[in-house]
């Protein structure tokens, strides 16, 4: 059946093949371009908002023939992701701002104001896979495990779902870019982007000095003893190894950010080692989990290890993990899977997580 779809074209590879793969279906497609943020100095693979990407999704529209429009989103995109990512890291926690974006902005928001205005569906870029199992809409991995975004749209439930479409999912990057060849799109070889949009050029501190005030305070070891000083607890995300400045004789990683002592706590590898986890007010797509076998992943690309989850008396849960992840951070997000056929089953910011013995402030 036909549909009156939205396309949101980042100026990627990605979303112009989405686009073409529904004309090509027979399906009425409208593109447009979202201005979230400025970036003047935005390179190639590095973030989506300069105004190369907006050009070239353009073009790719232009190649289509499909009509072209872009929205400002610039306001929502601050109010909605810049601001909590920057107050997020001065209380100490690690957030994922593509899961934010994607929750609040690129699907929320645009599919909310595509609904209004009479479109069907929303499409997207990711490679994800958008399914309806059994009466009920799912999110799957995608055919390519190794570009699979599905960690990242893993906060809309069966509704939005119902209205998301991602069509590109169901192909091998090679094979996305090949499609976009043979359809005479310029973007065909366009580097994949993979820094934060509006921190191109990957230095997250330096960011947000602009943002946020000095605090300084003590680096120290396990024991308590004072290894060197900081600027600002919110320049140091659990799992850190570089831009400590510290002349240990052993390699020493972020374990401990705590920003109402201004502390941060290093110690080995080994100190990283988590084997549980905590999520609040988990997004829960398909039920009861209570001791439910799992796949927990903590980051968009990370190996996923096996867990079980316990629900607690909150509404909350905990996920035992049967090997330890090392640098899980509270306020990055924790998607859970099916261990048989790749679907999201639920997900949510981690709250806590185990930690080593921290020592007692001096």
């Amino acid at each position: 059946m036909s549909e009156r779809v939205l396309v949101a074209l980042s100026g990627g590879v990605d979303s112009a093949v989405a686009a073409a793969l529904l004309v090509e279906q027979g399906h009425d497609v409208v593109g447009v371009h979202l201005r979230l943020a400025d970036v003047p100095d935005a390179r190639p693979g590095k973030g989506c908002c300069g105004l190369d990407d907006a050009q070239d999704a353009r073009r790719s529209a232009q190649v289509l023939g499909i009509p072209f429009h872009v929205w400002d989103l610039r306001e929502v995109f601050r109010r909605e992701v810049q601001e909590p990512f920057a107050a997020a890291y001065a209380a100490g926690r690690t957030p994922n701002p593509c899961v934010t974006c994607n929750a609040a902005v690129k699907v929320g928001a645009v599919l909310r104001r595509a609904t209004a205005l009479g479109f069907d569906a929303l499409a997207t870029g990711h490679h994800a896979r958008v399914e309806q199992r059994g009466g009920r809409w799912v999110l799957v991995r995608a055919a390519d495990r190794a570009k699979d975004q599905s960690y990242v749209l893993h906060v809309h439930g069966p509704d939005e779902l119902a209205r998301l479409r991602t069509p590109v999912g169901w192909h091998a990057k090679d094979a996305v870019r090949a499609l976009a060849a043979d359809r005479g799109l310029r973007v065909a070889a366009k580097p994949d982007s993979y820094d934060v949009c509006f921190v191109p050029d990957g230095d997250t501190a330096g960011h947000l000095a602009g943002r946020l005030e000095p605090a300084p305070g003590e680096v120290v070891d396990l024991d308590g003893s004072v290894l060197g000083s900081h600027e600002g607890t919110w320049r140091y995300t659990v799992g850190q190894r570089r831009g400590l400045g510290l002349s240990h004789h052993q390699r020493r990683f972020v374990v401990d950010v705590d920003p109402a002592a201004r502390r941060v706590v290093v110690g080995p590898r080994d100190a990283l080692a988590c084997r549980w986890l905590e999520v609040d007010a988990p997004i829960d797509q398909v039920g009861d989990l209570d001791g439910r076998k799992v796949l927990v992943q903590v980051r968009a690309h990370g190996r996923p290890v096996p867990g079980v989850v316990r629900r607690d008396a909150a509404g909350g849960w905990r996920t035992e993990l049967e090997e330890p992840l090392h640098g899980v951070a509270v306020g990055q997000s924790a998607v859970l899977y099916d261990r048989d056929d790749d679907v999201v089953l639920a997900g949510g910011a981690i709250t806590a997580a185990q930690r080593p013995l921290l020592p007692v402030a001096r």
